[in-house]
């Protein structure tokens, strides 16, 4: 039998000895241990975020969360809520009124109004160090005394410095303080992306959630449309999914490094709460506006001189333009539009150099440019690429703007408010390329108004069942051929009068082609 000559103990042990160092040493690199016990020899491959202070590791690098921190840290303190009390009317009802319980409801005569002070909640921040603040409009509208808590819980009176309805944005001072106060930081309209992190703050709902902090991320950029213009017609707003809920508004949205770069807004939602998308106005809009209403107490804008609408996706084929481009259909007698060229149908594909992200972005573009500022206008015009420079004129010099009337109702419908815009209604002077965008032939027959919006509310969509796309044609039995025909009949009708619409509507026919088919409905000015 053979047999094999064992090894010796000692040599045993000697190899497992110097296996256990080999393997501990393995795995202290694998783990990153030799990392934490041994200093660097060279500069080489070594982090510049980490360094040594005497034998201790100094790591630069900044958690998520270490950031948030410290970002709440900077910017609570010039965040301060607003509360205001405004004195409104109402009419009681008898809640019981066609029962049998009806006469025991005698507290005050039905329907007449009584007055209430109410109290409404809202957010601000301070953009100066000497006690002016930015918020919004609407946090203001109508109070008569308004109280702001600072972030120590100290209370002071506020006044109003400035306003402004049209961008939703008004600027506050303490009264009577003396001293300074800590100020946020503007970040750059240009350095945000889709994406970054940013934190809302404000006091959502209640008196009691003061200084809340929020966080999400920047959904979109630049979002503009009719019913956003409802909200801010000036501004091209960023959206972010940060929780923003009422008290919120006027409160700042700010980047990681607790620069401002929007005032919140407004919420899109079902259910009146937050539902994960908010609306900012961009911090480029809210340095302008608070700039000018700090200095001079309002706002100059510019002003182009055209009416205009969509690219429709057959004409932009047509043209070879994109379909965020602005189409011009009309031209403002004696505006800046009319002295630099610009025609009925030309399109509008870029301003200084930027690409029209959505046709309504020509708005807020021209609105946020000073009057007597040059631009650029790329236009094409037929088979034609213009370049054509226009200087902005003094926007008020051509336009009453209804919310900056002092007068205005609680609709907002005033005197000087378009007409078809207190129908709910968008109108545009029909042009001979939106018929070709439509499919048919150029008829000297056809005329009218193009209704381009009809707000779903109204009772010209609810009752009167008109739609975006129809043509009015005729009202009040009389030919319309153009905005301005349509607002002089409309102002000869008497408030609280129904008349009758002649709408013409498009229609496909059996064998295919287009058609225009004629109805007619009724409208109501209102009183």
């Amino acid at each position: 039998m053979n047999t094999r000559r064992a090894l010796p103990y000692s040599l045993v042990i000697v190899i497992t000895f110097l296996a256990g160092i080999l393997f501990a040493t393995a795995g202290s690199d694998i783990l990153g241990v030799s990392e934490r016990i041994m200093k660097p020899t060279s500069a080489q491959g070594v982090d510049p975020r980490v360094h040594y202070e005497g034998d201790t590791r100094v790591d630069q690098r900044v958690s998520i969360d270490d950031a948030f921190v410290r970002v709440a840290d900077s910017v609570s303190p010039t965040v301060v809520q607003i509360r205001s009390e405004r004195l409104v009317e109402r009419s009681l009802v008898n809640p019981f009124e066609g029962s049998p319980f009806e006469n025991f409801f005698r507290q005050q005569p039905q329907g007449e109004p009584q007055q209430f002070r109410t109290n409404a909640l809202g957010s601000g921040v301070f953009i100066r160090d000497d006690g002016f603040l930015a918020t919004n409009y609407h946090v203001i509208d109508g109070a008569d005394d308004l109280e702001v808590m600072l972030h120590d819980g100290t209370f002071h009176k506020a006044e109003v410095v400035g306003s402004d309805p049209n961008s939703d944005l008004a600027v506050l001072r303490l009264v009577g303080f003396e001293g300074t106060v800590p100020a946020i930081s503007f970040g750059e309209k240009d350095r945000i992306r889709i994406g970054q992190w940013v934190l809302a703050f404000g006091s959502p709902m209640s008196e009691d959630l003061g200084n809340t902090v929020t966080s999400g991320i920047v959904s979109a950029l630049r979002r503009t449309s009719v019913q956003l213009g409802n909200i801010n017609p000036f501004a091209s707003l960023i959206q972010t999914d940060a929780a923003v809920n009422p008290g919120n508004s006027g409160g700042p949205l700010v980047n990681l490094q607790g620069e401002l770069v929007g005032i919140n807004s407004a919420i899109y939602s079902r259910t009146g709460v937050n539902q994960g998308i908010a609306f900012a106005i961009p911090v480029d809009v809210v340095r302008n506006v608070t700039d000018q209403l700090i200095e001079k107490g309002r706002v100059d804008r510019g002003f182009l001189g055209v009416t205009f609408d969509r690219v429709p996706e057959t004409l932009a084929d047509l043209q070879n333009v994109p379909r965020s481009a602005a189409q011009v259909t009309s031209v403002t007698e004696g505006a800046p539009a009319a002295k630099a060229g610009l025609q009925e149908g030309d399109i509008i594909t870029a301003v200084n150099g930027s690409r029209l992200r959505d046709f309504n972005e020509l708005r807020t573009m021209i609105a946020n440019m000073a009057p007597g500022e040059e631009v650029t206008l790329e236009v094409t015009r037929g088979e034609d690429a213009l370049s054509i420079e226009v200087e902005l004129a003094e926007r008020s010099r051509f336009v009453d703007d209804a919310r900056d009337d002092p007068d205005a109702n609680d609709n907002g419908a005033t005197d000087r408010e378009a007409p078809e815009e207190m129908l709910g209604l968008r109108v545009e002077t029909l042009t001979e390329q939106q018929l070709q965008a439509m499919g048919l032939p150029v008829a000297e027959d056809v005329a009218g108004v193009l209704l381009t919006q009809v707000d779903q509310n109204s009772t010209a969509y609810r009752d009167a069942e008109l739609r975006r796309g129809d043509i009015i044609s005729r009202m009040n039995r009389k030919p319309v051929s153009s905005v301005d025909q349509f607002r002089r009949i409309y102002s000869d009708i008497e408030p609280g009068r129904a008349f009758m619409v002649e709408v013409q509507r498009l229609a496909r026919e059996a064998d295919g082609s287009v058609t225009l088919r004629k109805f007619f409905t009724a409208l109501t000015k209102p009183e």
